[in-house]
């Protein structure tokens, strides 16, 4: 059983509780109240997206998902399904013994949960003594794996907002070692955007090949690429413990220090960093059980080998968290770099991050540090502007500026073994949950339609045979939001039904695809688009909107408004009916 976000009520409680302790929290106010709207509750729509950041003084509150305008149904189909994740008995479906999960939409922490165990296992095959496991609490503190590469990223940018780098400049430039095995020309900005051309892992490992501190930053130095830079995208640990020898060069700080003094401390992230003192373990939630390393159950240091063979403090991994810390960390990128008066950033510099450099690497858009457009983890939510990572132990956060809203994930997938199944559903579908409860405002009046089926799905809005022998004309509006291969077609049939073909569609709006494609998919654009079709002749055709999703990965879904089918000024619809099958669902008409 999950435990749900705190009420109103207790949210004051619990906000006042939070300032005693000194800690920033995710939820220092409360919010309630809701206004209904046409497709949802009232408030600013998935399809009219922002543009620029927060206001500079928006500070996180909890409140209900109406109180945010948000559609609290697919919030709570979520917190469901998470239930199973987290639930042994769910056979296939368990994926993790514990999470913690927050989301938040303009300024409104709407969902904040926590479910399962923190703590289960007392090696890789035997639980405790159930009086001994530790359940998962909304202020769990977790290993956060690669997710640590944000810190390092920010520290990055604060040191070129300072002048100590240039993105351009090459690393041996700042570290002359470096330039070793062919590496003299691997600039900043290709550490940041894994395009250097390093392998994705030091090898051999830095725990495995190396005696202490001094041979392993030593091996970090002369590790030899595999690609020319700046030629391939390939994801590599070796990019941020680079750059963490680079930071430390140029400050004469360590990293952790770098973070502390930069971001954890000025955001009062007072649960957020390397290496946690001893007093924090009863939060922490255990990783994995290690014989090789012998290190055995591993709670309270970080998981990673590399990252331990470094001392705990590496540039890939290391940084632990809750999920109310990261949510002020998310708020603080909407707001342009700024969260309560304290600026870790300059707007210039989240800018950049939010900058896809990758253009030539389609499908691997990135940012300064952060990831962007990635539906495999992002779902919903995921869109060129939006940036994100993930983590090894089953993190996941993923900030959307067009919605102003965020999604974090935090489990401990790798308890007590990392052979587990892939977190990669939770995370989308926490992404997803967000975008769906977000409303959007149909253009016009009359009955609109919606789907947001799930994977390997074919969803059908079909006419009754047309009574007219004219040419015919076909008309609506779509907001169409998906994956690109999850397509979205008008199709005619002359045989009853047996055989069915596409429409050629004439498509106007913001960002519409030009000439005349037959079917309409992604997620680039938020805007509804106005669609028109012909038949040339009608009598006893059938007309179906049609929309259906290969196995993975889905976007935030269809929604279908203003369904037009006359001819001259005979309304066909008005006779020939709608038949909806799969998982259109018809939603209240405009009042």
């Amino acid at each position: 059983m999950r435990t749900p976000a705190l009420t109103a009520a207790a949210a004051l409680l619990a906000s006042l509780t939070l300032v005693f302790t000194g800690s920033a929290g995710a939820a220092p106010e409360s919010a309630s109240g809701a206004g209904q709207g046409r497709h949802g509750p009232a408030g600013r729509g998935f399809d009219r997206p922002y543009t620029g950041f927060a206001p500079a003084g928006t500070v996180l509150r909890r409140g209900t998902p109406g109180a945010a305008g948000l559609d609290a149904g697919p919030i709570d189909a979520f917190e469901q399904q998470m239930a199973q994740w987290e639930d042994p008995g769910a056979g296939a479906n368990y994926l993790f013994p514990g999470a913690t999960t927050l989301m938040a939409h303009d300024g409104v922490v709407v969902e904040r949960a926590a479910g399962g165990y923190a703590v289960k296992y007392a090696d890789a095959t035997h639980e405790l003594p159930a009086d001994q496991w530790v359940p998962a609490r909304t202020d769990t503190i977790y290993d956060l794996a690669s997710l640590s590469k944000l810190f390092t990223s920010i520290v990055a940018m604060q040191q070129l907002e300072a002048g100590r780098i240039d993105l351009d400049t090459p690393v041996a430039h700042y570290l002359p070692e470096f330039a070793t095995n062919g590496k003299g020309a691997i600039t900043i900005e290709q550490l940041l955007t894994h395009t250097s051309g390093f392998d994705a892992d030091p090898v051999p490992s830095l725990w495995q090949g190396y005696p202490d501190l001094p041979s392993r930053e030593k091996a970090i130095l002369d590790a030899k690429p595999i690609n020319p830079p700046g030629t391939t995208y390939l994801y590599s640990d070796l990019n941020m413990l680079s750059l963490q020898l680079v930071l430390q060069k140029v400050t004469g700080k360590p990293l952790d220090t770098l973070v502390r003094d930069g971001i954890t401390g000025p955001l009062r992230l007072t649960d957020t960093g390397y290496n946690p003192p001893a007093s924090k373990l009863p939060r922490i939630a255990a990783t994995e059980y290690e014989a090789s390393p012998p290190r055995g159950m591993v709670r309270g240091q970080v998981h990673d080998e590399n990252a331990w063979a470094m001392g705990g403090v590496a540039g890939h991994a290391g940084v632990f968290s809750t999920a109310d810390d990261l949510a002020v960390l998310a708020q603080t990128i909407l707001n342009g770099g700024t969260y309560k008066g304290r600026r870790i950033l300059d707007r210039n510099s989240v800018t950049l991050m939010e900058r896809n450099f990758n253009q030539a690497f389609p499908g691997d858009s990135h940012g300064l540090g952060f990831e962007l457009d990635q539906i495999w983890y992002m779902g919903g939510l995921s869109g060129p502007q939006t940036l994100g990572h993930t983590g090894f132990t089953g993190t996941s956060l993923v900030i959307d500026p067009q919605s102003r809203s965020f999604a974090i994930l935090l489990s401990n997938r790798v308890h007590p073994t990392r052979n587990t199944p892939s977190t990669n559903p939770p995370r989308r579908a926490i992404g997803t949950a967000l975008a769906q409860a977000i409303p959007v405002r149909a253009p016009g009046r009359g009955p609109a339609w919606y789907s947001g089926q799930g994977g390997g799905t074919t969803s059908t809005l079909t006419t009754g045979a047309l009574g007219s022998a004219g040419p015919v004309d076909v008309d609506f509006s779509a907001f169409v939001n998906t994956e690109s291969t999850d397509l979205l077609s008008v199709e005619s049939s002359t045989d009853g039904g047996t055989t069915w073909q596409p429409l050629p569609l004439r498509v106007t709006g913001s960002g519409a695809p030009t000439g005349s494609p037959t079917a309409l998919s992604g997620q680039s654009v938020r805007a509804w688009w106005h669609v028109h079709a012909e038949l040339p002749r009608a009598a006893g055709t059938l007309l179906r909107w049609r929309y259906t999703t290969d196995p993975v990965y889905e976007g935030r879904g269809v929604d279908l408004a203003g369904l037009s089918v006359t001819s001259g000024h005979h309304d066909l619809l008005r006779t020939a009916g709608l038949t909806p099958s799969g998982a259109w669902r018809q939603l209240p008409a405009a009042r």
